[in-house]
Parts: structure tokens; sequence; C-alpha cells
């Protein structure tokens, strides 16, 4: 049976998206990096390890060189330098491994132990051992969690400290072990050539110089490489954070957007059919008596406004339903009008009780259907705020007008006699500035000095309109 494969790349970027990015998953570390990324623990007991095994093999190399320069008459045979130097260099070992494992929580102080350890060791016994080898671990730490200018300074004061201890007190370096390491046989009689103290020798010296100048530049180079890509680490991390900020932050505000968008349409859809459902249910009550010819009419006027409120409302849902709109079709964005007739809505609120007189309905629109259906609902949202909140008003004014560069829109009422029927949302006010805003037009919405109520909306008309118009 044949399996898929899975992508890595994929299956990261889907763990991107659900989980936070850590330093390991940027930093691509192999096994061996991972396994001491997440037990540090691991790596100390790595280190101590090494650093024990090299002191072992440099205490048995100081031995044989002992040996081997006692020939020289360096050191007498049987003298207790024979044990007792590479015995300060395995305890060197161990007591530079024991400060090794406090390098993570306190690098600078473990430098500083180790330093004086080493000098100690020099000025005692003549001998370094692998003290240089846990200095370099040591600065690599100080160059992991400190500023460059203090790891060179720190870099430059081990040198120059243990370099002069080096010159001055060292008996057994690199170059005797390299040059005494096996015993020399001399000729029957006295040797050659006799050694009460070792000669001061500054080539044999310098190799050792030399060789702890490469172990802590090696240190401090390895620790700056570290934290560089520990810092280009960080910064990807906060990058990324910094991103899923942002994609939270526009995901909040197209939420927002949406729910004032669902509100805007409930409003435009709702809001003006119920307002004048409620307004001819109370006239057909009122007049049902005194005129049931008017009740009738008013009545299958309600009728229809419901079904067109019914049918507007389905057109909202099923806009907002995303499995209803077919496989995404960008017209379904927004509902489609259920009438762009200006005479037609006008009339309905004449139905209602509103006192209009209309000017200027025969105008001919634009075939723009954005802008039909905004005169559309200026209009209508005008006449439903005078509804509500100007009951009685003595007189209502529509009028349209066309010019060659826009259509301007003006409703005017004389203020009603009655309290309205309720505060309202503010949302129709808003939703006629955006509409005219959308359309690059504007709307000027406020009270009339001697009373009522002014709309005035200019919209202007695309270049096609306007060379149709000439």
């Amino acid at each position: 049976m044949r399996t898929s494969r899975v992508d890595p790349g994929s299956e990261r970027a889907r763990a991107a998206g659900s989980a936070p990015l850590t330093e390991t998953q940027v930093q691509r570390r192999g096994p061996v990096g991972r396994l001491f990324a997440a037990h540090p623990r691991v790596a100390d007991v790595c280190i101590v390890g090494s650093v024990l095994l090299l002191g072992i093999v440099t205490a048995m190399l100081v031995a044989q060189t002992i040996q081997g320069a006692t020939g020289l008459g360096m050191y007498r045979p049987g003298a207790p330098t024979a044990w007792l130097v590479p015995a300060a260099t395995l305890a060197g070992a161990l007591l530079g491994a024991a400060l090794l494992i406090a390098r993570r929580a306190r690098p600078l102080t473990v430098t500083v132990a180790l330093t004086v350890l080493a000098v100690v060791s020099l000025d005692t016994f003549g001998v370094l051992g692998v003290l240089g080898v846990c200095l370099a671990y040591a600065l690599h730490n100080v160059a992991l969690t400190h500023t460059a200018r203090t790891t060179w300074l720190t870099c430059a004061a081990v040198f120059v400290t243990v370099a002069l201890a080096l010159l001055w007190w060292q008996e057994i370096g690199l170059a005797e072990i390299l040059l005494w390491s096996d015993p020399i046989a001399m000729p029957d009689g006295d040797p050659g050539r006799q050694l009460t103290e070792p000669p001061y020798s500054p080539g044999r010296r310098s190799a050792s110089v030399s060789l702890l100048l490469a172990l802590l530049v090696l240190g401090v180079a390895t620790g700056s490489a570290a934290r560089a890509r520990r810092a280009h680490a960080q910064g990807l991390i906060e990058r990324y954070e910094a991103m899923a900020r942002d994609r939270d932050h526009s995901a909040a505000l197209a939420r927002a957007s949406e729910r004032a968008r669902i509100a805007r349409e409930m409003h435009d859809v709702v809001a003006h059919s119920v307002s004048v459902m409620v307004a001819l249910s109370d006239g057909a009550g009122a007049a049902l008596d005194r005129a049931p010819d008017s009740s009738r009419e008013a009545l299958r006027e309600l009728s229809n406004t419901g079904r067109t409120a019914l049918s507007d409302m389905q057109r909202v849902l099923g806009a907002l339903d995303p499995d209803s709109t077919g496989g995404g079709d960008s017209s379904a964005d927004r509902p489609a009008p259920v009438e762009t007739d200006l005479a037609t809505a006008v009339e309905r609120f004449r139905v209602a009780g509103l006192r209009v007189s209309a000017t200027g309905l025969d105008s001919p629109l634009p075939a723009d259907t954005s802008l039909r259906l905004a005169v559309v609902r200026i209009v209508t949202e005008s006449l439903t705020n005078v509804l509500r909140h100007a009951p009685g008003a003595a007189s209502v004014q529509v009028c349209l007008r066309r010019s060659g560069s826009a259509v301007e829109v003006e409703v005017l009422d004389s203020g009603g006699t009655r309290p309205g029927t309720g505060g309202g949302t503010g949302r129709g006010i808003v939703g006629i500035r955006e509409r005219a805003a959308l359309l690059g037009g504007r709307a000027d919405v406020g009270p009339l000095p001697d009373g009522g109520w002014r709309v005035h909306v200019l919209l202007p008309l695309d270049r096609a309109d306007q060379a149709i118009t000439r």
C-alpha cells in the first residue's frame, strides 16, 4: 500500500501558525545541537568529561616528560617532583572542570577563578596543564552573555596575566612535552649536560604562549558566533510575533468592520420597512371605522411592505452565509436591492401618512446601480427618520436634481408636532454620509434654523454619465 509523503515545510508552517516560533526552529540545529539545547546539563557533562580525559592524558605526558628530563639533569632521580607535578596537573584538571559547571550562571567569576588557578599552578608547580582549555570554555560563555567590549577586555586581561606567568614560571609546557616526553638514553657516567635548573628558553615558552592565545581566541570566536546566531534568531522571533500581532489586529478590525456592515445592512433593510409597517398598521387601525377603504389600502400596502422586508432579509442573510454564495461569487458580497425606483419608495411613505411633496423624481438617473441604490437608500433613510422622529410633520419635501456633473438629493421637513417614537441608534445619518463618501460625494445633515431637519447630498457622476448628459 502506498503512503503519501508529508512535506516537512508544510508541517512547520502549520505548526508555526498554531504555536509560537522557538529559537530551536529558527536556528535549525542538528540532532546533537537540539539535544544540548533541550538538556544543557548533558552539554556540561560532556565538557567536564572531555576536560577530565584531557587532564589525565596531560598528566601522563607530564610524567613522561619529567622522566625524560631527569636524564638531562633537570630533575634528581627519585625526587618528589616525579609524582608531584603530574598530580598537580590532574588536580588542576579536576578543579577546572568543577569551575566550568558554574560557567553558565557566572562566566566572568569563573574566568577570574580559572585565571588565578592557572597563575598559582605555574608559580607552584611550573605547569599549566589543561587550564588553558578551561579558560577557552569560560571565555566562550563570556562572549555568549556579554558585550564584545567586555569580552575582548576580559580576553586580553586573561592572556596578559597567564602569558606573563608562563614566561616567568613555566617548566613543562608544549615544547617540553614534545621534546622530552621519551626517556633520554645517556652513556655510562655523568650526563652530557647538567641542568640544575630549567633554562630560560623564550623559544620553548613562546610555543605555550601561542597555544594559549589560539585557545582563548577560539573560545571568544565561537562564543561571539553563537551570540550572533542567537540574536539573529531572537530578531526573527520578534518579527514573527509582530506579524502575528498585526495579523490578529487585522482580523479583529475585519471582524469589527463586518459587524458594522451587518448592522448597516440590517438597519437599511429592516428598520425602514418596519417603521413604515408600524405607521401603516397604526393608520389602518385608526381609519378602520371611518374610512374602511383607506384601511384596506393601508393593509395591502402593509402586506406588500412586509413581503419586501422579508425578501430583503433573505438576501442579506444569503450574502452573510458563506455556504450559500455558491463558490464565493463576489456579486453576493452585498445584497442586491429589491427596487431602485425612487417614486415607489416615496409613495410608500405617503401611504404611511407622511405629507410628502416630491419634485424631480422623473429625472433620469444614471445606469450605475450603486448610485441609483444610494439615492433610494438616502431618501428612504431621510423619510424614515421623519416618520420616526418627527411624526405629524406638516410638510416633507423631496427634491431630486441632476446637473451635468452631479446628482443632488434634498429632503426637508417642517418638524414634528408629536413626540418621536424612539431615540434611534444613529446609524442612519452615519450610513447617509458613508454612502455619499463611497461615491465621492458629500452629505450635509442637520437641523434648520426655523425648525425641522434638512438632508442635502451631492453625488458626482462619472465621465461616461456626464457625456450622456451632454
